[in-house]
């Protein structure tokens, strides 16, 4: 009860934040496509978004890192290592720590790569096994302007509305290698019409202090989504365990929109198959007029408290009520939220 008293008091506080007209106004949980349909073809392909789209996604997620000539690629990783032949190609133009970074490369230098289904850790094989074979030379690079060719192409022809969901890879990075990723990015969205919250993007990030300049020196009205990752990951200089406090969420309620939690941040760690327990990091952010988008749902990668997919949507959507997941598989979850519906409409 104190905790929820808390939660109000500091809401009436802060007026809902600047853009709390403008809050997500969803009626149905949201499907997004995880890197495009990566579950079933190399993550972000152009092929992997085009049947991401065919297979029922509202939003397609797109990792934007930047090259050496200032273009906005759209890559999970900095470096070219586990998704491309870069090592092939551009043999010496390594790092001194043996990587190959996407800005050390102009975009026409990047064109000349494959893309391949990602490899595990260690380089030996591919890092999910039933996925599609490696042994392919089908998949390009892709920058941000032609996915979002592809994606408004489509939705012309189709008459669907599908949206970006575009994240802002490791900004820190970028800024002590002298570039500014948000800057680049905001401009190219702004471009193709993106430019309000009521425009079908969201932009997305792990670093807290970015997505705050998003905010007050950009003053950019898209929704922002605030991802919630593990210090032991060191994925930027936000502090995460200091996020998923009461006193940590109402600050990120003064700049986002959302949350993007890792799923096993909602499920405690002391859970086991058929006795999930939450955490209150849904509720709190619900408390708070944010929206929960936790990550990442795979059907060949279930997490340790749930024994099927089916089972862990149940947990996601069912129990803890988030407004929407990460997906390397689509339409599987469209297939549950549609049984679903149909369940609540019989």
């Amino acid at each position: 009860m104190q905790k929820i008293i808390l939660l109000v008091f500091l809401v009436l506080i802060l007026g809902k934040t600047a853009n709390s007209t403008e809050k997500f106004n969803l009626q149905t949980p949201l499907v997004l496509a995880h890197r495009g349909a990566s579950g079933y073809l190399p993550e972000h392909t152009l092929a992997a978004v085009a049947l991401a789209h065919g297979l029922g996604a509202d939003f397609i997620e797109q990792d934007v890192v930047l090259s050496r000539d200032n273009q906005p690629v759209v890559l999970h990783d900095l470096s070219l290592d586990a998704t491309t032949n870069v090592s092939d190609v551009f043999p010496g133009r390594n790092r001194s720590n043996g990587s190959f970074y996407a800005i050390d490369f102009t975009l026409a230098e990047l064109k000349k790569l494959h893309v391949y289904e990602r490899r595990n850790r260690s380089g030996t094989a591919a890092k999910y096994p039933r996925r599609f074979p490696r042994q392919t030379t089908l998949f390009k690079v892709i920058s941000l302007q032609e996915e979002i060719e592809l994606i408004q192409g489509m939705n012309k022809s189709t008459g669907r509305n599908v949206g970006l969901f575009v994240e802002l890879k490791a900004p820190e990075w970028h800024h002590r290698e002298g570039r500014d990723l948000s800057a680049v990015v905001l401009k190219t969205l702004n471009q193709f019409g993106y430019k309000t919250a009521a425009d079908q993007v969201y932009v997305q990030s792990f670093s807290a202090n970015e997505l705050k300049r998003l905010r007050s020196e950009f003053q950019t009205e898209l929704k922002l989504v605030q991802l919630i990752g593990e210090n032991r990951w060191e994925l930027s200089e936000t502090d995460f365990d200091q996020l998923r406090t009461v006193e940590g969420l109402v600050e990120v309620a003064a700049y986002a929109d959302g949350i993007g939690p890792w799923i096993k941040q909602i499920v405690s760690s002391n859970s086991f198959f058929g006795n999930p327990e939450l955490t209150s990091l849904v509720s709190d952010a619900h408390q708070l007029g944010m929206k929960v988008f936790p990550y990442t749902i795979r059907a060949d990668a279930l997490p340790g408290f749930s024994s099927s997919f089916n089972e862990l949507l149940q947990i996601m959507f069912n129990q803890a009520q988030v407004d929407g997941v990460f997906t390397d598989f689509p339409d599987k979850v469209r297939a549950f939220l549609k049984l679903q519906n149909n369940a609540v409409g019989a």
